[in-house]
């Protein structure tokens, strides 16, 4: 039996492993953002994971070796897991390297072999093959290759090449744009990309595309973009901007900007103001001098208004665990304070754990203040009660009678 998740089960981490339970589930493909807050959450509250799963299959990002280690602290060897690599042009799946213990204490997580039916090959820019070690652009072929992109033969023929070391004149290579190399024991090892291409939370990402969205804002000067991982396993999206400084644009108008022309997944978690960009010798911007954000310093448009409320209170102090945030004003936006769908799903998670709710993820999007979650939280509260204290009273007067 296949089971497609629905957007309600990932409220919570522990209502989705309650359905995985309940449907007894054996094997589980997940993201490997999904996988780490996964993790995570079996480190901190000691759950266990249903006795029927025997596998777990991630992919989509690199995989972190010391949430590996995390891992089979928490798991064992309880449950097989498969480390999954593969672009959506080889029909998603083309290298897998199931992890062990062993491999907590690698420097990188390894993305393994070809598959049946799949040939790999490292090659440089003359598309020679290269030796162990030696890092070189990942070309795929194979029976799971796309045959182009759509209504768009020039990108096709540029990323679908004739396979030169194949007898046929059919046979094509996808060139990944990924940045590998061969390990001494046959596996392969992720390296980078060539290109400004990233990928968040499983998705891909141009940086570019961002980039240019943001610069025709006509109150930003200058504009720069890059996926930051300050945090071991939370990556953001970080817009750098030179504002003209009379009539500087806050956070919320630029993400309001950028929403009518780009998806959610590549709205920048946080906006740093700059008064320059800094740039190179050859008038680049030196993308390895841009500062670590400081949650404390982004720019707010509102002052602070402390928590009134018990609920309030609570979301803020949830809000400043996850976030790591010294303070939230009730007024405050969680995805402005630098919050993203996993995160929110942790605050949903510890909501729902607090007040024996069932608040679905969506909420914290529709309402992503402190006030107007808080607000919401309590009237579903006062809703519940009155419910539970009719229906008690309904029972008071049958026994009555």
């Amino acid at each position: 039996m296949l089971v497609l998740r629905t957007d309600t089960m990932l409220d919570s981490l522990e209502g989705f492993l309650q359905k995985c339970n309940s449907w007894e589930i054996t094997i589980l493909a997940l993201p490997t953002a999904y996988w780490q807050e996964l993790t995570s959450f079996l480190s901190q509250e000691k759950v266990a994971l249903p006795p029927s799963l025997r596998l777990i299959i991630i992919g989509g990002e690199k995989a972190l070796p010391e949430r590996l280690k995390t891992w089979f602290e928490c798991v064992g060897q309880q449950v097989r897991l498969v480390n999954n690599y593969g672009p959506t042009e080889t029909t998603i799946g083309a290298t897998i390297c199931e992890l062990s213990v062993a491999d907590a204490t690698l420097r990188e997580l390894p993305i393994g072999r070809p598959i049946g039916n799949v040939q790999t090959y490292i090659l440089n820019e003359n598309r020679q093959p290269l030796p162990i070690g030696v890092p070189g652009e990942l070309h795929i072929g194979g029976a799971g290759l796309a045959r182009g992109y759509l209504n768009r033969p020039e990108l096709t023929d540029e990323r679908f090449i004739p396979n030169p070391f194949s007898d046929s004149p059919t046979d094509r290579l996808y060139k990944t744009g990924d940045l590998v190399r061969y390990l001494s024991d046959g596996n392969i090892e992720y390296v980078g990309r060539i290109d400004d291409q990233v990928k968040i939370r499983g998705f891909r990402v141009e940086i570019g595309e961002i980039e240019a969205a943001l610069s025709q804002h006509p109150n930003l000067l200058s504009v720069a973009v890059a996926l930051r991982e300050d945090i071991p396993g939370q990556k953001s999206l970080v817009a750098y901007i030179v504002p003209v400084q009379e009539s500087a644009p806050t956070v919320s108008e630029l993400r309001d900007f950028l929403k009518q022309q780009l998806p959610d997944y590549m709205i920048p978690n946080v906006f740093v103001s700059l008064p320059a960009l800094p740039i190179t010798p050859n008038g680049k911007v030196d993308r390895r001098v841009l500062p670590a954000p400081d949650i404390k310093s982004l720019i707010q448009t509102l002052e602070f208004v402390a928590p009134q409320t018990p609920t309030e209170e609570l979301v803020a102090s949830i809000w400043k665990k996850v976030l790591g945030v010294e303070q939230a004003s009730v007024n405050d936006n969680f995805f402005e304070l630098g919050g993203h769908s996993l995160l929110a799903t942790q605050v949903v998670s510890q909501l729902n754990s607090s007040l024996g709710l069932h608040l679905p993820l969506s909420k914290l999007f529709e309402l992503p203040t402190v006030g107007s979650l808080s607000s919401y939280i309590d009237a579903t509260l006062w809703t519940s009660e009155n419910i539970e204290n009719i229906n008690t009273s309904d029972e008071r007067e049958e026994f009555e009678l």
